[in-house]
């Protein structure tokens, strides 16, 4: 019933960038945290940002001073720009949100379906 669909992955070369945004649909009552992970191939899935409903923001130091995350409230959306973009940036990244479907703020974590990054010359 709820949703969370990624877009802007792709193709870049070492110091380029990307944005990846992410949209959430469905019933829809509240959204807390949001953000996005990342799992590279024989590694396990990693926390890169997140940020809050009033917009507090985490990073894993490994991307700070490169990327930023923002969220849109009234339209459900949270974005990652990446800059400098490393090779070891490679990797499956994943939208991740709490989202409350009634009054009732029974929040449930939910997934995208990946978007594929790869940083390489």
């Amino acid at each position: 019933q709820v949703q969370l669909v990624e877009s802007g992955g792709g193709l870049v070369q070492p110091g380029g960038s990307l944005r990846l945004s992410c949209a959430a649909s469905g019933r829809i009552f509240s959204i807390n945290g949001m953000g996005w992970y990342r799992q590279a191939p024989g590694k396990q899935r990693e926390l890169v940002a997140r940020i809050t409903r009033g917009g507090s923001t985490y990073f894993v130091d490994s991307v700070k001073g490169r990327f930023t995350i923002s969220r849109d409230n009234a339209k459900n959306t949270v974005t990652l720009q990446m800059n400098s973009l490393k090779p070891e940036d490679t990797a499956v990244y994943y939208c991740n949100a709490d989202i409350a479907g009634s009054s009732l703020l029974r929040y449930l974590e939910v997934w995208g379906q990946g978007t594929l990054v790869t940083v390489s010359s």
